[in-house]
């Protein structure tokens, strides 16, 4: 239920004639503390390579780049992941771009193995996600 008019009136009334104090400001945004330093192309470098890891395609491709003695030909994902060409080339230029893999490319056929030169933490986490990959 709404204030009748009148009583809105007088409660403006009596604040009006309050005195306010200003109180003091506890903290300026922005002003309190510094973030500690983070190395920014470290941060994207890494948001790079959780992008790439970011999908199920993506990351079944790498798994089985990571259980595979030899490179593995891209036909050999299309037949397995029931995908067509350009959709797995599109998964494999975003681990390129993510510098986990190398390809090479034997008659009319891309073959890719996952970076040699990999740093070690990305082989860490690698290992680590394969682990749970299953067999």
């Amino acid at each position: 239920m709404l204030a009748h008019p009148s009583t809105i009136v007088y409660w403006l009334g009596i604040i009006s004639g309050m005195a306010l104090k200003a109180l003091p400001v506890v903290r300026e945004r922005g002003v309190c503390c510094d973030l500690p330093q983070i190395d920014a192309g470290w941060a994207e470098r890494t948001a790079t390579l959780m992008k790439a890891l970011a999908d199920p395609t993506r990351l079944t491709m790498l798994a089985a780049l990571w259980k595979a003695n030899q490179p593995v030909c891209i036909c050999d994902f299309t037949a397995s992941l029931d995908l067509t060409q350009p959709t797995i080339s599109h998964h494999m230029a975003k681990l390129k771009d993510a510098d986990l893999v190398d390809s090479e490319k034997e008659g009319i056929w891309m073959y890719y193995r996952l970076r040699d030169d990999l740093p070690a933490m990305t082989r860490r986490l690698l290992q680590q996600l394969v682990a749970g990959s299953g067999s």
